[in-house]
């Protein structure tokens, strides 16, 4: 069988070869951006070694307060991101299966709840849960930890938890219907079809749909140094360390690097995880057979039946 897609015919030579023009000169465009750039940084004095020797020489003296002070905004970022991850799954959670197994009506606020905060922008959504609880006097502070740290945790866990709860609905409704008529076939209610039969399964499926969600949560802490939250996170403490050292695209180079190495290493646990996952279907039975095949055992309709 010949290596040809069935969406799209197989470009012929002339196509390939304006591919490749387009490409090439596409590359020296960038390439000729990055010069000039990188041109006008060294005219500044952009790249002299004071400016990044307290991030790069362990001999500086500001070197040892830069990197704890950047721990410090790490951890800080770890633990906002920890938190709005985990109530951002099981509010997601709970919102997606409300919303799957209620009825017409009964699911309008629901659906309400999900549309408006999915039509909201992330920042109007921390800024409004910031100024509403600190007009209305919520009490934050039996909390542990920062207030502004509650108020981001909250914004970001009422955006985020909307995008996981339709995120495992498409899971669920991806899956084949028989899956979940075998569960009902064997007497199990809705319930116990949802949470073992249809939820293990769309959480395999949208797992990396999902991680690249909570990946977006890493970024959006961010979003407390932007709206002037008073958290300090990694990049607060990058912007921080910046107006001390009066080195602002080195601070924020190097912070913007610390972000993107966590969010690679988060995507490639997704990959991960992904195949652990697709191998392990391979080698398990699937969960509506398994529970066919012991009704029918105790029925004494397969071997060793009673």
């Amino acid at each position: 069988m010949s290596d040809q897609s069935v969406l799209y015919d197989v470009p012929g030579p002339r196509a390939v070869r304006r591919q490749r023009i387009g490409t090439a000169l596409a590359l020296l465009f960038i390439a000729g951006l990055l010069g000039v750039a990188v041109q006008r940084l060294a005219s500044r004095g952009q790249f002299d070694a004071e400016l990044w020797e307290p991030w790069i020489n362990p001999g500086s003296d500001d070197f040892a307060q830069v990197w704890e002070l950047v721990g410090k905004g790490a951890l800080a970022t770890g633990i906002a991101a920890v938190l709005a991850i985990t109530f951002s799954l099981v509010v997601g959670v709970l919102l997606g299966v409300t919303r799957m197994m209620t009825g017409r009506i009964g699911r309008i606020p629901v659906v309400a709840f999900i549309e408006l905060f999915r039509g909201l922008p992330v920042v109007i959504t921390i800024v409004f849960v910031w100024r509403a609880m600190v007009e209305l006097g919520v009490p934050v502070d039996v909390l542990p930890g920062e207030d502004a740290l509650w108020y981001l945790v909250i914004g970001l866990t009422l955006y985020n938890s909307v995008i996981v709860a339709e995120i495992l609905r498409a899971g669920v409704a991806s899956l084949p219907s028989g899956q979940g008529e075998a569960g009902r076939a064997v007497g199990m209610t809705e319930g116990q079809v949802m949470r073992a039969i249809l939820l293990p399964q769309a959480f395999r499926t949208m797992l990396p749909a999902l991680i690249s969600q909570l990946v977006v949560v890493l970024k959006d802490t961010s979003l407390a140094a932007v709206i002037g939250l008073g958290y300090l996170e990694l990049l607060r403490r990058g912007n921080q360390i910046s107006q001390v050292l009066d080195n602002p695209i080195q601070s924020l180079s190097i912070v913007g690097s610390l972000f993107i190495l966590i969010n690679y290493a988060l995507s490639r646990l997704a990959v991960y995880l992904e195949r652990r996952l697709s191998s392990s279907s391979y080698s398990s039975p699937d969960p509506a057979t398994a529970g066919i095949t012991l009704e029918s055992q105790s029925r004494g309709g397969g071997p060793g039946g009673l």
